[in-house]
């Protein structure tokens, strides 16, 4: 992970209205991570320049 990575935002308006694309639950934004994280599936889903990566095989599973 780049030093960039840990510093992606998201907009607050946005995040309101993402949900993950296999369980249609909310998402929570990782700052440090830079990621998008469902609870629900156990998935983190990158955000690359500001873009969220909605696809589930772009995500990675979260550990138990």
């Amino acid at each position: 992970m780049s030093a960039e990575t840990s510093t992606e935002t998201i907009d607050p308006k946005l995040l309101e209205e993402l949900v993950c694309p296999v369980t249609h639950h909310p998402l929570r934004f990782d700052r440090e991570a830079g990621e998008l994280i469902s609870e629900a599936a156990g998935l983190a889903y990158p955000i690359r320049d500001g873009i969220p990566i909605m696809l589930p095989d772009e995500a990675r599973a979260l550990k138990a």
